[in-house]
Order: C-alpha cells, then structure tokens, then sequence
C-alpha cells in the first residue's frame, strides 16, 4: 500500500523539520556565500563561450565600492594571491576539484593560507572594464578547465521526491 508509506515518509519529514535545534549545536555554517557583503547586484551574468577558445563571459561582475572586502565564497586553500597581466587576482582551492577566482582585488592572503566562507581576502580595488558601478568584481568559478556559473554555488540544490514502486 503507497498511501501508507508516503504517510510515514510525510510524517518523518515533518518531526525533523520541527525540532528545534540543541541548546548545545554548534552554529550552521553555509557551504557558500557572496563574495561581497550583503546581497550585491550582478552588473553582467556568465556567458560561457560555445567551445574553449571562444569569446565569452566566464564569471559574473558583482557591483561592489572601492575598498570592500572580498570575502572567501567557501572554504578551501589560497592557491594564488598576486598579479596577473598586471590586475591584481586571488584564486582559491576548494573541495572536489572546484577553484574560485576574485579580481580586481588587493589580496590580504597569500598562498597556502587556509580560509573560510566570509575570510576577507582583501579589498576590491577599481579598475574593471566595462564596471557601471564604482568597482566591479569578476568573480569566477571552475571545475578542471571547465567554466562554471559561480551564482549557481549560491542556489538551492533541487530536490526530488521518487516513487518507491
């Protein structure tokens, strides 16, 4: 019988959800955070570009003000902290293969320094081309060689319920 299962499932569900948390839990910490404080606006989306070589966008532009911190979108190591093509750029390992990238910023971190979700990196200088804001920051996402949406760290995971027949 479906019903009945589904009732128990239901009511299991709804026992977890409901209990309040021990007076003794440690704080939820979540896996991911904005990069800036606050909820900043999204001046230009990804863009993937079709292949490899390709023109495209592959990260978002976050409105932020000239000295802001940068802030760890999660945890893991800094991997880099210093100049590329003369922008100053901050890139960090996280688990499962993924590394995020933060630029323009003067780092406040250096190689090797484990951090956080929310660590300050260092401050978002101006200098970003096509910012409509006072300073942008590009932030980036990848997993190997492959670009990905960093925003989509952010969203909720989707979750869905099976038959169990």
């Amino acid at each position: 019988m479906p019903v009945p299962r589904l009732l128990v499932v239901l009511a299991v569900l709804a026992l977890a959800l409901s209990g309040a948390p021990a007076a003794s839990a440690a704080p939820v910490v979540a896996p991911w955070a904005w990069p800036l404080p606050g909820v900043p606006g999204v001046t230009r989306p990804f863009a993937p570009p079709p292949t490899p070589y390709a023109a495209g966008h592959r990260g978002v532009d976050l409105a932020g003000a000239p000295g802001a911190p940068v802030l760890a979108a999660g945890a893991g190591t800094v991997a880099f902290a210093g100049l590329v093509a003369g922008r100053p750029v901050v890139s960090v390992e996280h688990p499962g293969g993924l590394r995020t990238t933060y630029e323009p910023v003067s780092p406040a971190v250096a190689a090797g320094q484990a951090v956080g979700p929310g660590t300050p990196l260092g401050e978002l200088v101006t200098g970003h081309a096509g910012c409509p804001a006072a300073a942008c920051l590009h932030w980036g996402l990848r997993r190997g060689g492959t670009y990905l949406d960093p925003l989509s760290l952010l969203r909720p995971p989707r979750v869905r319920l099976l038959p169990w027949d």
